[in-house]
């Protein structure tokens, strides 16, 4: 028999399932309750979060705080935030992790794999080379060697610190 040990899967497990969606929930209260529902990182319309059923270590997500489920019905604001927030992401598990590739992608619809098809979200899932081993191919299975809760830990402070815009600085250089 082969066992896999998930801990954080039991309290969903056994726990009551949420009524409304995942994101419009997590979005909810202030930021005191941001390590508890694994909120890195906030915006004005859009906020990064850990999957709590990661494919990977790391594996992120970016949503904007309104409930769309068409990328055509988001503001360019909420766009433009969206795909900023994706790059920060991608910026902070590259200085965490150093991962040597990503998965990027949004699924729409369910016939996409869309898991929560209602509330729009970008993927971030940090790739190494290898990292798809005996375990996915033999036992239909992923192993995540690290903890949601100590994974928080260490990507929060790469959030915090602020990174110079290469766009910004592109703008600034003489015509």
């Amino acid at each position: 028999m082969k066992s896999l040990w998930a801990p954080w899967r039991f309290p969903y497990l056994k726990g009551k399932k949420p009524v409304r969606c995942i994101f419009c929930g997590a979005q909810v209260g202030n930021r005191a309750g941001d390590r508890r529902r694994h909120i890195l990182h906030r915006n004005r319309s859009t906020f990064i979060l850990m999957n709590a059923y990661p494919y990977s270590n790391g594996h992120l997500m970016v949503a904007p705080y309104r409930h769309i489920a068409d990328l055509g019905a988001l503001t360019s604001t909420e766009l433009g935030e969206l795909m900023a927030s994706t790059d920060l992401a991608i910026s902070a598990l590259k200085s965490v992790y150093g991962p040597d590739g990503f998965n990027v992608g949004i699924n729409l619809g369910k016939a996409a794999g869309a898991g929560i098809e209602a509330h729009l979200h970008v993927h971030i899932v940090p790739r190494w080379n290898g990292d798809t081993n005996f375990m996915s191919t033999v036992a239909d299975a992923r192993v995540i060697p690290e903890g949601l809760d100590h994974a928080y830990t260490k990507l929060l402070p790469a959030f915090k610190r602020p990174r110079p815009s290469k766009r910004a600085k592109r703008r600034l250089r003489p015509a």
